[in-house]
């Protein structure tokens, strides 16, 4: 047997190829299925099952496309109600890989639907669990993603005392030596404080994850829900994209239309203008946003663009643009693409003025400053006494909270979100905004 982890550190997701005796079954298959096909054919293998653990909210899963090319059976929970053809497997039931089984018990909490999936060798002995979103390495899944998504939704207090139950009569029964794979890591929304370790233990788990320590349930539901970060606009639109079934990737980045001229454009849509912040400062298309190309493109871009809208998406090459596109992919995002383009110099083309540094010091009080990080980070350190906080992912909703009596700073921990900001309120206010960039390491004092 081997349990091979592909890795996607953009969305910090883990995915798995459980192979045994020439037979494969997929957990929590990324968008591009070409990692596993090819995994499949390295190996002389036949994937045979893909399992869903839940309908995911922060990736598009490949399920549906892997089945319909494999002839593979997809295996998810009866709860999920998926809407594609799916064998239900819940507990009591049992899947049989090459000479091991695999066997799901239900493990709701992060969601109503969630299930774990226990792999057993060929002696029959418990050897790994694939936990999904249910349990992580240094903690567990947030409880707060399903109050208005998919086709069961529960309150955030009623999944996390869901949560509180999984782990006391489902997971901590397991023995010591029983393997946790994840389907996330560090960075990750779906849970608060993952570990950078991708793998764990039941035992290392039970020694060290704050969430698995003795604890009443009350106190469990208070640690459990303190200080989750906020949810991207995405997360809903991907759980019912999981749920259905995406297109095949391929064919669905290859249908984005590429535009070959600013004059294409139509107004009435956002656009993301993902080049360097200083190629973006010296020169955008009026009213475009700077997200940059980045480690956590996606999940900023589905922070500042609404499913429910489309986009214009820019970069500075085809190549680059090509790998965006598919970025957005992951998502779901490249469904909501009006067009991509590489960007060309205009006339008209605006330009940001810099910040006089000096004069910021100062005289403080002469600017508006607007933070935005998110409700922990300012909890942690506010940074300027006076500031606004609005964080990024309600900005373009609540821009009208600023004054524009004064000059506008905007500022964030490292200079990727103030630039997205300050992008966006150039467009919104009557004043001069700034973006105060990664000069803010010389006020914070963790910097």
């Amino acid at each position: 047997m081997e349990i091979k982890q592909f890795y996607d550190k953009s969305l910090a997701h883990a995915s798995y190829a459980i192979l045994s005796e020439n037979e494969i079954a997929l957990i929590d298959p990324a968008r591009d299925p070409g990692i596993y096909f090819d995994f499949a054919d390295d190996n002389n293998a036949e994937i045979k099952a893909i399992i869903e653990t839940h309908p995911h909210a922060d990736f598009v899963s490949s399920h549906l496309e892997i089945s319909k090319k494999t002839g593979a059976s997809i295996y998810i929970s009866k709860l999920v109600n998926a809407l594609y053809d799916h064998i239900t497997f819940d507990e009591g039931d049992e899947l049989s890989l090459g000479i091991i089984k695999l066997f799901p018990i239900n493990t709701p909490g992060h969601s109503p639907d969630s299930i774990s999936i226990i792999i057993k060798d060929e002696d029959g002995k418990d050897h790994a669990i694939a936990t999904g979103d249910t349990l992580f390495v240094g903690d567990v899944g947030r409880p707060d993603l399903r109050e208005s998504a998919g086709s069961i939704n529960k309150t955030k207090d009623e999944l996390a005392r869901m949560m509180y139950n999984t782990i006391n009569e489902k997971l901590l029964t397991l023995n010591d030596d029983v393997l946790v794979y994840p389907a996330h890591g560090a960075g990750s929304l779906c849970g608060k404080s993952t570990s950078t370790e991708n793998s764990s233990t039941i035992g290392k788990e039970r020694k060290s994850n704050y969430a698995l320590q003795p604890m009443s349930e009350d106190k469990f539901v208070d640690e459990l829900l303190n200080e989750q970060s906020y949810i991207p606009k995405y997360f809903g639109y991907d759980v019912e994209l999981n749920r259905k079934g995406a297109p095949d990737f391929e064919e669905s980045v290859n249908n984005v239309k590429i535009i070959s001229s600013y004059n294409d454009i139509e107004d009435g849509h956002i656009i993301i203008d993902t080049r360097s912040k200083e190629d973006f400062e010296n020169g955008h298309y009026p009213g475009a946003v700077n997200l940059r190309e980045d480690t956590k493109f996606e999940t900023y871009l589905g922070t500042v663009v609404s499913p429910d809208e489309k986009f214009y998406l820019i970069s500075d090459s085809k190549e680059k643009l090509d790998t965006l596109i598919r970025r957005c992919a992951k998502i779901g995002y490249e469904l909501i693409i009006e067009g991509a383009l590489v960007h060309e110099e205009i006339e008209d083309s605006v330009k940001v003025e810099k910040l006089d540094l000096n004069d910021f010091k100062e005289n403080l009080s002469e600017f508006t400053i607007v933070d935005v990080r998110n409700l922990s980070e300012r909890n942690s350190e506010i940074i300027f006494e006076d500031s606004i906080h609005i964080p990024l992912n309600e900005i373009r909703e609540r821009y009208n909270e600023i004054p524009s009596d004064k000059p506008v700073v905007v500022h964030c921990a490292a200079g990727y979100r103030s630039a997205a900001a300050s992008s966006i309120l150039r467009d919104k206010l009557d004043t001069k905004v700034f973006d105060l960039s990664d000069e803010i390491k010389n006020f914070s004092k963790y910097n």
